[in-house]
């Protein structure tokens, strides 16, 4: 499958159109960005690992029931997906308080949730992808009541399975962001990515950060973080 006409560009990926109307190509970068593009730099080797981080956990999750917009992957950086409609919110769900969270409430960072938490964003840089719930989004047309209850038994069985085969490796899930979109007929598909740039991950036994928080907060060794997270989740380095 081949690239025609690029149709978008964001801050970790482009993505591409193909011959086929209903298939698209993503494409990883290394660049990287935080507190809403305020923060740029890039990550040598992140768009290889994000690239095969995502797919490994997409397939993960058919496996286990989640349909997602995955097909196959091409290369080290690129990756055939059904062409889908983004629904435009960001679901976060949240195991530890960490991050936005912590400082949001004033509370420590680590402190472990007895149940998960979910929080809805508009997907909107330009306003700072606010928080939002889910009468705003219905207020906003920007999804049904029906697409949001889907999307949210998703986002928490997501959570389950993400959790366990992350322990398994010696990784705490802390919080991570999804996106959802729909095909043509309507289904609600899980779609973006998976990776350290979405997700936090900390060492079971150490709590050391192994994701995109070391290049936010200036912490050093990003690279090495990531290198990590695939070595233990892949069983190999790029």
């Amino acid at each position: 499958m081949e690239k025609t006409v690029q149709l978008y560009e964001g801050k970790a990926k482009k993505v591409y159109a193909t011959k086929d109307e209903n298939l698209c190509i993503v494409s990883y970068k290394d660049d990287a960005t935080a507190f809403n593009g305020e923060k740029k730099g890039s990550i040598l080797g992140k768009g290889v690992i994000n690239n095969r981080l995502t797919n490994r956990l997409m397939q993960l999750l058919e496996e286990k029931g989640i349909p997602t917009h995955f097909v196959e992957e091409l290369n080290d950086r690129e990756t055939l997906v059904k062409k889908v409609s983004i629904v435009p919110l960001e679901v976060i769900i949240r195991n530890i308080s960490a991050g936005s969270f912590a400082k949001r409430y004033g509370v420590d960072e680590g402190i472990v949730f007895k149940n998960p938490t979910i929080e809805f964003s508009l997907k909107n840089d330009d306003l700072g992808d606010p928080l939002i719930n889910a009468y705003h989004a219905l207020a906003l047309e920007l999804a049904t009541e029906a697409e949001i209850e889907t999307i949210k038994a998703f986002a928490f069985k997501i959570n389950d399975i993400l959790k366990a085969f992350m322990l398994e490796h010696g990784i705490e899930l802390v919080d991570f962001k999804l996106e959802f979109g729909r095909l043509p007929d309507g289904t609600i598909v899980l779609a973006d990515e998976i990776s350290p740039d979405t997700c936090r991950f900390w060492d079971v036994k150490t709590h050391e950060k192994l994701d995109k928080d070391r290049f936010r907060r200036d912490l050093g060794g990003v690279e090495d973080a990531y290198n990590e997270v695939m070595r233990r989740l892949l069983g190999d380095t790029k």
